[in-house]
C-alpha cells in the first residue's frame, strides 16, 4: 500500500525574540538547522535499509524491516529529546496486485467495509461502557466513536512484508493487503464524520448528519477517485502517448494523476487520502496497461521506489515523533483495557464477517479456519490510526485527545513489535506457508475470474444464506462485467497483460479459494 507523505523540514526560532541575533545571523542557523535535520532524516533511512537487508539476509524474522525502522525512529528521538535539539521535523493503491484482489472483491469490501464498520462501533461502545463502570478514564460517547473509528485503521505492511518472505497462500495474502486498503478509507471517513457529529449543537439531528456525512465523505472520495482514474485510462488510451519520443510525457503525466485527484479531492472538502486509494487501484486496473512497454517499466520501479521510501520513513518518523511529543500517562488503566477491547473487536470483525463470506460460498471455496485466524492476528496498527490520533489530539478538549493519542502511540508500538516480530512463529503454527493444495492454473486461464459453481443439492440456510449468494452473484457479475465490457473501454487491448507491478514471488501465487 502507498502513502502519500509530504516532508517539511523547519527550525521553531524560540528564546531567539528576548535576544535576536544579527540580522545576517538568522538565514545561516536557519539553513544550518534545516540541512542537519535533512541529513538525520536521510541518515535514518539508509540505516534503516541496510539494517532490513542483514534481517532479511539473516532470516531474522523476530525483527521485522518496520519494527527495526520504528526502533531507530524511537532512539534517534529519544536522543533529540534528551538533548533538547532545535531540530523539528513535521509531515503531512497503486501497488495492489489486481487480479487477487478482483478475485476476492466481495470478501475484501466486507471485511473492509462492514467489518471495519463493527470493530469501529463494538471499540466505541466497550469504551464508552468501561468508562461508565469505572474501568478506565471516561470519554465521551462520540469521542468513543472516534476512537474506535481512528483504532481500527489496520496497516499490516510488518505482516505482509513477512508474507512475501515465506510464501503464504496468495488469497491470504490480497485479503490482508486489500482489506487494509480499502480499511484506511472507511476508517478516515468514519473518524471524520464523528468529529463533525461532535461539532454539531443540536444533538436531535445527530444521527441523520452523521449517515449523510459519512455517505458525503465516503462516497465523493470514492467517486472522485474512480472518477480520475477512468479519466486517465481514456487520456492514455486516446492520446497517442504511447511512442518512443514522447515516454517522458507520458511517464510525467501517469504521475501527476494521482497528485490531481488528491487535491481534487481535498478542495472539495472530501478525503484526497481515500480519493487517491481508489485512483490509484483503477489506474494499476486499466490506465496501465495502457502505457508504451518502456513507460511501465519505469513507472512500476518509480512507485516501487516511492512504496519502499514511503513506507520505511513512516515508521522512521513515528518512532521519531512518538520520543519527541508529550504523552499523558496517567490513564494506564484505559490503554490497557483499550488493547484488550480492539482485541475483542478485531476479533468480531474477522469471525462475523467470514461467517457471512462463507454462507454466500460452496463448501470447498470457504475460507478456512486457519486464514480467519491469520487475519486475525494481522490487524496491527500504524501509520493511518497514528495520523489520526495526531489530529484528535489537536481537536479534542483538555486531557481528550492526549489520552487518546498516548493510548494509540502504545497500541502502534506494541502491535508493531510485539505481533511484528511473532509473525513468522504464527505463520508456522498455523501451517500457512508454502500451502500447495490448490492450483492457479484455471486462475491464469480466466484472467483471474472463476464463476463460483452452485450444487442443486446444497442447503440452503434460510433467506439470509439466499441473499448472501445473490450478492456473491452480483460480485461474479461485476467481474464479468469488467472483463467483457469495462477492460475493452478503457483499455487499448482486451486481454489482460501479466502483473509486472507488486507482483509476488512465484513460489506464493498458489491456491485460490475463489468468489
Amino acid at each position: 500500500m502507498a502513502l502519500e507523505l509530504s516532508l517539511v523540514s523547519a527550525s521553531p526560532p524560540g528564546g531567539l525574540a528576548a535576544s535576536p541575533p544579527p540580522p545576517a545571523a538568522i538565514p545561516g542557523k536557519e539553513q544550518q538547522v534545516a540541512g542537519v535535520g535533512i541529513l538525520l532524516q536521510i541518515s535514518m533511512l539508509v540505516l534503516s535499509f541496510v539494517l532490513g537487508h542483514v534481517l532479511r539476509r539473516h532470516r531474522f524474522y523476530y525483527l521485522p524491516e518496520a519494527s527495526a525502522s520504528l526502533l531507530i525512529g524511537l532512539v534517534v528521538g529519544g536522543l533529540a529529546n534528551i538533548s533538547n535539539t532545535e531540530t523539528n521535523t513535521s509531515q503531512s493503491g497503486f501497488s495492489l496486485s489486481p487480479k487477487p484482489f478482483f478475485a476476492n472483491f466481495g470478501a475484501i469490501v466486507t471485511f473492509a467495509i462492514l467489518g471495519t464498520f463493527v470493530a469501529s462501533v463494538v471499540t466505541g461502545v466497550l469504551v464508552y461502557l468501561g468508562g461508565l463502570t469505572f474501568l478506565m478514564y471516561k470519554l465521551p460517547f462520540v469521542e468513543c466513536l472516534m476512537f474506535g473509528a481512528l483504532i481500527s485503521a489496520t496497516d499490516p505492511v510488518t505482516v505482509l512484508s513477512i508474507f512475501q518472505e515465506l510464501g503464504t497462500d496468495v488469497n491470504l495474502y490480497a485479503l490482508v493487503f486489500g482489506e487494509s486498503v480499502l480499511n484506511d478509507a472507511m476508517a478516515i471517513s468514519l473518524y471524520r464524520t464523528m468529529s463533525l457529529v461532535r461539532s454539531q449543537a443540536a444533538a436531535g439531528e445527530n444521527f441523520f448528519m452523521m449517515v449523510f456525512q459519512f455517505l458525503e465523505t465516503f462516497v465523493g472520495s470514492l467517486s472522485s477517485g474512480v472518477g480520475v482514474g477512468f479519466i486517465s485510462a481514456l487520456l492514455f488510451k486516446y492520446a497517442g502517448l504511447d511512442i518512443d519520443n514522447l515516454q517522458n510525457l507520458e511517464c510525467c503525466l501517469f504521475v501527476l494523476f494521482p497528485y490531481f485527484s488528491y487535491m481534487l479531492a481535498e478542495g472539495l472538502g472530501l478525503s484526497g487520502i481515500v480519493s487517491i486509494l481508489f485512483t490509484g487501484m483503477v489506474m494499476k486496473h486499466y490506465t496501465f496497461s495502457n502505457l508504451s512497454n518502456n513507460s511501465q517499466r519505469f513507472v512500476s520501479a518509480f512507485f516501487h521506489l516511492l512504496s519502499s521510501l514511503a513506507e520505511t520513513f513512516v515508521f522512521i518518523y513515528m518512532g521519531f515523533d512518538i520520543a519527541m511529543e508529550e504523552h499523558s500517562w496517567s490513564h494506564v488503566g484505559f490503554i490497557f483495557f483499550s488493547i484488550i477491547f480492539i482485541i475483542i473487536a478485531r476479533a468480531v470483525n474477522v469471525f462475523s464477517c467470514a461467517y457471512l463470506v462463507n454462507m454466500s460460498r460452496p463448501e470447498h471455496r470457504r475460507i478456512p479456519l486457519k486464514h480467519q485466524k491469520a487475519l486475525w492476528f494481522s490487524g496491527l496498527r500504524g501509520a493511518m490510526a497514528f495520523a489520526l490520533a495526531l489530529q484528535s489530539a489537536n481537536e479534542l478538549p483538555g486531557g481528550h485527545g492526549k489520552t487518546i493519542f498516548t493510548t494509540t502511540t502504545a497500541i502502534v508500538v506494541l502491535t508493531v513489535l510485539l505481533i511484528g516480530g511473532s509473525t513468522g512463529t504464527m505463520l508456522e503454527a498455523l501451517d500457512v506457508i508454502g500451502d500447495e493444495n490448490r492450483s492457479i492454473e484455471n486462475y491464469d486461464d480466466n484472467n483471474g475470474y472463476i464463476p463460483p459453481t452452485y450444487e442443486e443439492g446444497s442447503s440452503s440456510g434460510g433467506g439470509l444464506r439466499m441473499k448472501l449468494k445473490e450478492f456473491h452473484k452480483s460480485t461474479t457479475s461485476f467481474t464479468a462485467l469488467d472483463r467483457n465490457y469495462l477492460t475493452p473501454f478503457f483499455t487499448s487491448q482486451t486481454d489482460e497483460d501479466d502483473d509486472v507491478f507488486g507482483e509476488q514471488p512465484q513460489n506464493q501465487r498458489r491456491g485460490f479459494y475463489d468468489q
